[in-house]
């Protein structure tokens, strides 16, 4: 039985870095709503509270019951779980005197397993308007900040299982010593053995999947991405042929996509059937500028492409799909149980009436795991380092009508983006890349003629987790030689212009 971590979420932006760097720890955990009924079963080891929005004291502020918890596993409150846990045994939280953002510096005041290895003072990150005034009795102040008098605490006594609280987010990056103290509480304080790696995870999904699929056949929609393709292999491991993959080509993929996606998976031995629906869905996408229409113009069509196909394989029971830990995460409330499934799945969001039981074996990772369990599973690592792609593919990177012509036209630009990004050496440094053609033509000059052609935009960025993204500093030497290899080599085209927005303000895609 796998040891695991419960994270009650109490709705901060932060509760999936939580759950990431305890899954670097080689302990696995899992998000779940404050509200969830917990099973104290063996394998759980501990529970740590999230941050929120909310402050203690407002009347509709999330409650819990943190005495009973404690009875049974030790507990870790992060900022309002601090917050809420110093309450509820009678402490005072109340407004600060200047709230606290950023970075600040911990005084670390005392010696337990808790803090042990961090230094006397160390940077953390915070994020609160509220403090706790007044620690209740029994507590034990651990480390303070100039600013604050309580940043961290512990219940003291043995007649329950260990209590801590911190007033700051030793999940995120700026704290630099926070991972230290998650490990400190997992090992030292919750005695977990980290044996979540990618070799267990395999295993035991592949126990797990050949338990609920049997005899059953299962159709999968493949999308040549990241997710789809490690979901199908570790399915494909389980069951072998029972499989079946469709790839459809609707018109808006990169440059020579549709060829090359077939091949790899033929490579990596998946039963993949290929689907050229390019003329149907340029058919839809006529005369339609707005983004959210082509979207849906592209997700209804691929739904009845593949519904299609779906009919012509006898005996189908089960559809697989590559849903990871975000999407199940982003579509549950912190302030109910009650769960509502995202439309914009990565292919495209198939229909219940499909009367299809799902098998989803990525649905409890995240992307960066997704890749271990890839390499893990021996699929090239070309294909598991792949920049992210939108579903609704060049369609939100022609701004304006998609025809067949611009498709070409943007395919052309951007092929020779991506291949100069990993021909120079900067392919793995970007997080997602691409190129954009612009509803907009300008004056240009070649040899002695006059041009009026299309202008493209290239959007290249960094970033962890696609959450915020900034603009990626590439040489200036590299960006004039693309600007003049896209203008030689892709008639139609006269000038290249680069994106220097980071995410927020802007998004990565510009539809």
């Amino acid at each position: 039985m796998t040891e695991k971590i419960l994270i009650l979420d109490f709705g901060s932006q932060y509760t999936q870095l939580i759950a990431r760097a305890i899954r670097e720890l080689n302990v696995y955990c899992e998000i779940v709503p404050f509200n969830t009924p917990i099973s104290f079963d063996p394998s759980l080891k501990g529970i740590i509270l999230s941050g929120s929005p909310f402050s203690v004291n407002e009347p509709q502020a999330p409650q819990l019951d943190i005495k009973s918890l404690i009875e049974n596993v030790p507990v870790l409150g992060i900022c309002y779980g601090a917050q809420l846990t110093a309450k509820c045994f009678g402490g005072t939280v109340a407004k600060s005197d200047k709230r606290e953002y950023g970075r600040a510096q911990l005084l670390v005041q005392a010696t337990d397993n808790f803090v042990n290895g961090l230094d006397k003072t160390t940077q953390v990150w915070m994020s609160h308007s509220d403090s706790i005034k007044a620690l209740p009795e029994g507590f034990e102040l651990l480390a303070t900040t100039d600013s604050i008098p309580v940043a961290a605490f512990k219940k003291s006594g043995k007649e329950t299982k260990p209590l801590y609280g911190v007033q700051f987010h030793p999940e995120v990056y700026h704290s630099t010593q926070g991972k230290l103290l998650l490990k400190n509480f997992l090992l030292g304080i919750c005695s977990c053995a980290q044996d979540w790696t990618a070799a267990h995870f395999i295993t035991d999904s592949v126990d797990a999947l050949r338990r609920q699929i049997g005899s059953r056949k299962v159709i999968m929609a493949l999308s040549g991405g990241v997710d789809s393709t490690v979901a199908a292999t570790l399915i494909h491991r389980a069951i072998g042929d029972q499989l079946q993959g469709i790839f459809v080509d609707n018109g808006v993929l990169r440059k020579d996509e549709f060829e090359n996606v077939l091949r790899s998976y033929q490579q990596i031995g998946l039963q993949v059937t290929g689907i050229d629906a390019c003329d149907r869905f340029y058919t839809a996408l006529a005369g339609k500028t707005d983004p959210e229409q082509k979207r849906k113009a592209i997700g209804s069509l691929f739904i009845d492409v593949f519904q299609e196909e779906a009919k012509k394989i006898k005996g189908v029971e089960l559809l697989g799909q590559g849903t990871i830990y975000p999407d199940v995460i982003e579509s549950v409330s912190v302030h109910g149980p009650s769960v509502t499934i995202k439309s914009h799945h990565n292919v495209g969001g198939l229909p219940a009436h499909l009367h299809l039981e799902l098998v989803e074996p990525l649905r409890l990772l995240f992307k960066d795991e997704v890749r271990k369990i890839g390499l893990e599973l021996g699929i090239p690592a070309e294909m598991i380092g792949r920049h992210p792609f939108p579903g609704p593919g060049l369609a939100i990177r022609i701004l304006g009508e998609v025809t067949a012509e611009r498709v070409a036209l943007l395919q052309a630009a951007d092929d020779i983006f991506i291949r100069s990004l990993k021909t120079k050496g900067h392919y793995e440094s970007v997080w997602q890349a691409g190129a954009i053609l612009l509803p907009v033509k300008t004056v240009g000059v070649m040899g002695d003629e006059r041009t009026y052609e299309y202008t493209v935009a290239l959007r290249a960025v960094t970033s962890v987790d696609g959450m915020t993204a900034d603009w990626a500093h590439l040489p200036y030497s590299f960006l004039a030689d693309l600007s003049n290899d896209i203008i030689n080599q892709v008639r139609g085209i006269n000038r290249v212009v680069y994106d220097i927005s980071s995410k927020p303000p802007a998004t990565i895609e510009w539809e």
